[in-house]
């Protein structure tokens, strides 16, 4: 038998310890013994790495009884949405108080007749408004009171024998409730408009009035709120457009003003992420339908 070869033992050499490590052999593992090995042909007794360990669509541990988080391996993507829950959902729903957050989607999905007619075929509808009911209070009050003035004028005139001018206080409260109809009418018809290129605003029953500005066009936009309206939430929105005049600069008893506030300048500045929210609503929505 011959010595082995290699550098005779000496206690001494500091790099003993380090030559000892590296010819320690290494233990054949089986495929039980830890994720991701395995005895391939081929590669003796040291660890393999099986086709299944590593990054990929799936759970990372080989064998069938595989468990973990599964990561996904996509570089070109650098970001992923976050997946919501739905505790996390209920956020954004009523509280126990009735609050609820702001809508996002047109009142109507299609605009009504009313107004169709002056949209341009390539023109986005994103929702019409009529003006507040405070908008009527000063007619409903006229009405009111002439009902109970004329009535009793009526009713102490008829005492009296005078039977002309109870006719002509008659004649009066109908002359006074016409007028009140036509301005119950006069605001069905009054529209406020938006769409993804322009505001507007429609009025008039026999002479029709129809008031737009682009929104390229506007540089400044805001809305005031007296304590009233807060209470009832309507407000007057004011429009500014490059110091030039304009038809359509203020417009009153608005209903929901921050609301209307927040679509107008979302639709200013953030096109792109209203077409993409509507979008996506519209698809669920057929989604839903075909379910």
């Amino acid at each position: 038998m011959g010595s082995p070869s290699g550098p005779p033992f000496d206690p001494d050499d500091p790099d003993r310890e380090r030559r000892e490590r590296d010819t320690e052999p290494i233990p054949r593992l089986g495929p039980d013994d830890g994720p991701g090995y395995g005895t391939g042909p081929g590669l003796g007794d040291g660890p393999s790495l099986s086709d299944d360990a590593g990054y990929g669509d799936g759970p990372a541990y080989a064998g069938e009884g595989r468990s973990g988080r599964a990561w996904i391996r996509d570089p070109e993507a650098g970001y992923q949405p976050p997946q919501i829950s739905e505790d996390e959902l209920a956020g954004l729903r009523a509280d126990a108080a009735g609050m609820t957050p702001r809508r996002v989607l047109p009142l109507e999905d299609e605009p009504s007749s009313l107004v169709a007619r002056y949209l341009f075929p390539t023109e986005r509808y994103r929702g019409e408004w009529k003006r507040h009911w405070i908008h009527l209070s000063t007619p409903l009050l006229v009405g009111i009171a002439a009902t109970f003035v004329l009535g009793y004028l009526s009713g102490f005139l008829a005492g009296q024998d005078v039977g002309a001018l109870t006719t002509i206080a008659v004649l009066l409260w109908f002359a006074v409730m016409g007028w009140v109809a036509w301005k119950v009418a006069d605001w069905w018809y009054d529209r406020f408009i938006l769409t993804n290129k322009r505001v507007m605003v429609v009025n008039g029953i026999i002479t029709r009035q129809v008031a737009m500005m682009p929104l390229v066009r506007v540089t400044d936009m805001k809305y005031e709120q007296t304590p009233t309206g807060r209470a009832l939430n309507y407000g007057t929105f004011v429009l500014e457009s490059a110091g030039q005049e304009q038809a359509l600069r203020e417009i009153k008893n608005l209903p929901n003003p921050n609301e209307l506030y927040l679509r107008v300048v979302e639709e200013m500045y953030e096109p792109q992420a209203v077409e993409a929210r509507l979008g996506k609503e519209a698809d669920e929505a057929k989604a839903d339908d075909g379910a």
